[in-house]
């Protein structure tokens, strides 16, 4: 156990060690504790959710391992939520899924309604946070031949639609209740495993299917929509309708959000580099943070050099304040509920390294060609005692200090999660 007059110590010189380059740690506390991370819930389920718990995941998706104390039911999935976000610092979401929906009687996914989510917002408001909203386009006997919003059949698409029409009320509905604006995302699995011989029609009905679910007009206030890409998926690897290029073109024509994925993209890409490149045109994004190894795996997060170069895109370039960061994995080998934890303050320190630099005079020194003075500095703040201010960070929140929070999780497994099996 970490004593607070430890962290307390340490950070005092770590304060001192910033501060002689002109960085003030407590201003930069004060605003990482405004960064709200999106944690997402399928991480504490394995994507089963609650309307179709015994359905086969579809659509290129797939959890493997089969660690004891899984969600299986409402209850069970929130009291798990809630453990993760008591050992994670700051205020946050929760990123819910259609198929999550709590129902008294049977339901599909095209006659949802708010009244089906109500129980997430109940417990939102008791937790303190907010909730964003994902339409459920996989897993389902209307995903016909790995297509639905742009299938060549009506009967398919106009299901999808219906669909993602209700996604909309219903994140309009968590917006309204909970006081800040639901994220409501959209991904999509169409394509062909194989060359197509027609590449236009697909994307051309999936932009008309998308404008009909978006006709509604809804108060940004409380909800907006974000459309995710993907390079391509199992099923669908010569062609993917929904690319990154069409989504990216179809949010800045109709004023919504870009969401990028870091594992929907090639292994030798640069994710954090999309950022600059969209935002002086696009209205923001969202960031589904997930850890590909070789390609989409949806590693649990890590503090990796991938992660750090998204943190110091958003911090240099100033774009936190555009930028709804969510988190995107599933992984069934450890405790789900430690993935959460793990994912979580990974990338919360990974916000915070790049806060703690003293970002105007290096871009002062870029400016006047000063490369030397650029790389000599970023390479000495790498040994930089950010740890401590981290562990500052932890203390000021109320959560455990360093790997404190596991004797948690241990706990937490032997009086919950174990007995569940």
């Amino acid at each position: 156990m970490i004593s607070s007059e430890n962290v307390e110590n340490s950070y005092q010189e770590a304060k001192e060690r910033y501060a002689a380059v002109g960085v003030d740690t407590d201003k930069v506390l004060k605003e990482l504790k405004k960064v709200k991370l999106s944690v997402h819930c399928w991480q504490g389920d394995d994507i089963h959710g609650f309307l179709f718990p015994n359905q086969e995941l579809t659509g290129g998706i797939g959890v493997s391992g089969n660690y004891p104390g899984i969600a299986r039911t409402p209850d069970e999935l929130t009291s798990d939520l809630s453990e993760a976000l008591s050992l994670i610092p700051g205020n946050h979401k929760v990123q819910l899924h259609a198929i999550y929906a709590v129902t008294d009687k049977k339901k599909d996914l095209n006659d949802l309604g708010p009244e089906d989510f109500s129980y997430w917002v109940d417990w939102a408001k008791k937790e303190k946070v907010g909730l964003d909203m994902n339409g459920t386009f996989f897993s389902h006997s209307m995903v016909k031949d790995n297509f639905t919003l742009a299938s060549p059949d009506k009967n398919v698409r106009d299901f999808w639609i219906q669909h993602g029409k209700i996604s909309r009320e219903i994140s309009n509905y968590f917006g309204k209740e909970l006081g800040q604006q639901s994220i409501n995302n959209f991904w999509i699995p169409d394509g062909f495993k194989d060359n197509p011989i027609d590449k236009a029609t697909p994307r051309l009905r999936l932009m008309d299917s998308l404008d009909q679910i978006i006709e509604k007009k809804y108060d940004e206030k409380n909800t907006i929509e974000a459309f995710e890409g993907k390079l391509f998926g199992t099923g669908i690897e010569s062609y993917t309708v929904g690319s990154h290029l069409f989504y990216n073109n179809y949010a800045i024509s109709r004023n919504k959000l870009w969401t990028i994925d870091a594992g929907h993209w090639h292994p030798t890409e640069d994710v954090s580099d999309k950022f600059s490149a969209f935002l002086p045109f696009g209205k923001g994004l969202m960031l589904h943070v997930s850890r590909p190894v070789r390609w989409d795996s949806d590693h649990v997060v890590i503090f990796d050099e991938s992660l750090v170069r998204i943190a110091r895109s958003l911090v240099r370039d100033n774009k936190l304040s555009k930028t709804n960061i969510g988190l995107d994995f599933f992984d069934a080998t450890i405790n789900r509920v430690a993935a959460w934890v793990i994912g979580a303050r990974a990338t919360q320190k990974a916000i915070l390294q790049a806060m703690l630099e003293p970002i105007d005079q290096l871009k002062k020194a870029e400016l006047n060609f000063d490369f030397t003075t650029r790389l000599a500095e970023t390479e000495e703040l790498k040994s930089y005692p950010f740890g401590a201010v981290w562990d500052e960070f932890c203390l000021q929140n109320n959560v455990p200090v360093g790997t404190d929070w596991l004797q948690n999780i241990h706990q937490y497994e032997k009086d919950v999660q174990f007995k569940r099996n």
